[in-house]
């Protein structure tokens, strides 16, 4: 599986605040915030649930796996999503651990793990 992630009991505009209340503790900042819902509706007049793309980084080890892979921009920032699925509020974050192993480069190996911890105390504490 390539999330972790959990249903929570709270409105989705509370569930999106306390995961950056969390992102920030963990040394996340919010980089991007996409409302798929509003744009979906704008781009295709297609409806759906609240769902939500919070783009996060956390720049001491962003800057550390650049170091080690020029073109791992292409998959930064980490995305963590909120949404509503059948009346519920799911939060999710992604596992870098498991996009790493994509790029082969095994210096990277460590610094997705420590990210990895961090997205999981984040979704764990939302």
């Amino acid at each position: 599986m390539y999330a972790y992630k959990k249903k929570i009991n709270m409105s989705i505009s509370k569930a999106i605040e306390k995961t950056k209340e969390e992102l920030k503790k963990e040394g996340f900042g919010v980089l991007t915030q996409i409302d798929v819902k509003t744009t979906l509706k704008e781009k295709l007049n297609i409806d759906r649930e609240d769902y939500v793309i919070l783009g996060a980084c956390n720049p001491t080890l962003a800057h550390k796996a650049l170091e080690q892979e020029q073109d791992l921009g292409l998959m930064l920032p980490c995305n963590v999503i909120v949404y509503v699925k059948e009346g519920k509020t799911i939060v999710a974050a992604i596992k870098p651990t498991v996009q790493m192993e994509k790029i082969g480069n095994p210096k990277l190996n460590e610094i997705a793990m420590q990210v990895e911890e961090k997205l999981k105390r984040v979704i764990d504490s939302v």
